[in-house]
């Protein structure tokens, strides 16, 4: 697991799976029991605080990483791996948390 790569996690509330962008940097994956995570959706609103991914980035069709939900989840629930962030979508992933948390 590491940071930038979208995986399933099962949400409780829904008890639905759901991909999920991993947040927590690197360097404390293996001492955490928790990471912060943010949710994808495929309800795409097109607004600063989201992250649109699509085929190119290596999902089965189009989504929005939104960052106005960002959580904290536990780490042993998290599931199999779906793909890894471009650098360049990891960028836009950086402007989305600032604009979603008002840095």
């Amino acid at each position: 697991m590491k940071r930038g790569e979208i995986r399933w996690y099962k949400f409780k509330a829904s008890d639905k799976k759901r991909p999920v962008l991993i947040l927590t940097r690197n360097s404390v994956l293996d001492y955490l029991g928790e990471v912060t995570v943010a949710p994808v959706t495929s309800t795409i609103r097109d607004i600063p605080s989201e992250v649109f991914l699509s085929e190119q980035d290596g999902m089965t069709n189009e989504y929005a990483i939104n960052f106005d939900h960002l959580q904290t989840v536990s780490k042993g629930k998290i599931g199999s791996f779906i793909t890894t962030l471009s650098q360049e979508k990891l960028e836009k992933v950086y402007n989305a948390i600032h604009f979603a948390l008002d840095l």
